[in-house]
């Protein structure tokens, strides 16, 4: 992760007017650059939003959402608070996602307010010059090349050069026996970016790929340990959509991939890493952007409180009260033990960063975090079911009945236990500006 300094300074480079043009609004300033005005209250706190189940369901924006980011910016349509969306989605590229929440939302969003699942990606150069094959749906390609991978291969060029490995669909298998039609560099890496759409096609070649270390002209090593490397974003095991109930998400598809391979080989799949929500490094990033929203805006007030406003126990809430413990240890013990106390409750390293990374991520001064705390706030417009029910035991928490988290996640009743519940975002930012004491002018 020595790319991290540059990563980081490489976030700021769209222009805020762009999207203010995109989202239609006017005014002569853009939503986070500007001048400090000492008449205005300066905020001491910024927001994390969830999108999915919080902003929108599907392509549908919630009716709540609108009006509480009106109370977000001012006439000039500037953001009274730092703002950023963190999303599990990564079927896109950023200045995609902003592009859209500009438009559903009314307010001017950039890209550098948008953390997607696979964002980063961009640290882990170390794969960026080697062959990785990659899965997901959108434009995975360009997501990839976009990120710092510059020798990418997707499922279908895999499929196309090898069709006889793909036999589930009969309509699709090939009429005549084939020789490989292109000769394909061997795949050195494999990363997923998200939920596929041909399920049983991305299965097959991904465990074929581990299987066989990269070279598909070979038959199955299944005692070969350990297999390729394999990084996973979006962990989340369903999502809310316009359907009255949740639907699978990539979390469901890892779930496929891991027990498939395990019944295969008798062994566990491993990850190099883990990304996205709950995995405390993307909250790291979303508290970077934070706070240089308000260094922008000349905010003289450090932003010591973080709220994380989400409608999934499993990540959103999990992810804000793990970086919450992290931030606590921090200010009581060095950064190490902060580390090893992150390992103990989430059961894996996959999450974290290794040891010999500690000094360039934890250490450096972009990555030094300067909130002290970060709050979980629950709404009940998306996957979270109010009504569901009570166990007969009160002292056990609702949360313990299914684990809906990730295999390398060990459940821990604190970490899904929100900081507050309330019915929507919009109640949401009221309650927050009523903790804070903050009236917008």
């Amino acid at each position: 992760m020595r790319g991290l300094l540059s990563f980081y300074r490489g976030l700021y480079t769209l222009s805020n007017r762009q999207a203010r043009r995109k989202a239609g609004i006017v005014g002569s300033r853009c939503g986070l650059c500007g001048t400090p005005s000492t008449s205005k209250p300066q905020p001491g706190f910024g927001l994390l939003f969830d999108i999915d189940g919080v902003l929108v369901r599907g392509r549908l924006p919630i009716p709540a959402a609108k009006k509480a980011f009106e109370k977000l910016v001012d006439s000039q349509g500037q953001f009274v608070v730092p703002v950023v969306f963190v999303t599990n989605a990564g079927n896109c590229l950023r200045q995609t996602k902003a592009d859209q929440l500009s438009h559903i939302l009314g307010v001017p969003i950039t890209q550098d307010q948008v953390i997607m699942s696979h964002s980063p990606l961009r640290m882990f150069k170390k794969f960026h010059d080697k062959c990785v094959l990659v899965s997901g749906q959108g434009p995975v390609l360009e997501i990839a090349k976009n990120l710092g991978f510059k020798n990418v291969m997707s499922i279908d060029m895999l499929r196309e050069s090898y069709p006889l490995l793909d036999m589930v669909d009969h309509n699709r298998r090939p009429k005549l026996p084939s020789n490989p039609i292109v000769t394909l560099s061997k795949v050195e890496a494999v990363i997923l970016f998200g939920e596929p759409v041909r399920w049983e096609t991305n299965l097959q070649l991904i465990i074929d790929i581990l299987l066989t270390n990269g070279n598909l002209s070979s038959v199955h090593q299944t005692q070969k340990m350990p297999h390729l490397p394999l990084l996973a974003c979006n962990m989340d095991l369903m999502w809310m959509a316009e359907a009255h109930s949740p639907r699978f998400g990539h979390g469901t598809f890892l779930v496929c991939l891991e027990n498939i391979y395990k019944k295969i080989t008798g062994k566990d799949l491993k990850y190099e890493a883990l990304m996205g929500k709950p995995s405390e490094l993307t909250y790291h990033f979303a508290e970077y952007l934070i706070r240089s929203q308000a260094m922008q805006r000349q905010w003289k007030l450090p932003i010591t409180t973080l709220y994380a406003i989400g409608d999934n126990l499993m990540t959103d809430i999990y992810g804000a009260n793990l970086y919450n413990r992290y931030l606590e240890e921090r200010a009581a013990r060095k950064n190490p033990k902060a580390v090893a106390q992150m390992v103990a409750a989430t059961g894996s390293t996959a999450a974290v960063p290794r040891e010999e990374e500690m000094d360039s991520l934890w250490e450096s001064e972009l990555a030094l975090p300067s909130a002290t705390s970060c709050k979980s706030v629950l709404v009940c417009t998306g996957v979270y079911n109010p009504n569901a029910e009570v166990p007969s035991d009160a002292n056990r928490c609702i949360k313990e009945t299914v684990f809906h988290g990730h295999r390398d996640f060990r459940f821990d009743p604190a970490l899904v236990e929100p900081g507050h519940i309330v019915q929507d975002v919009l109640e949401a930012v009221d309650l927050i500006f009523e903790q804070e004491k903050f009236v917008p002018q």
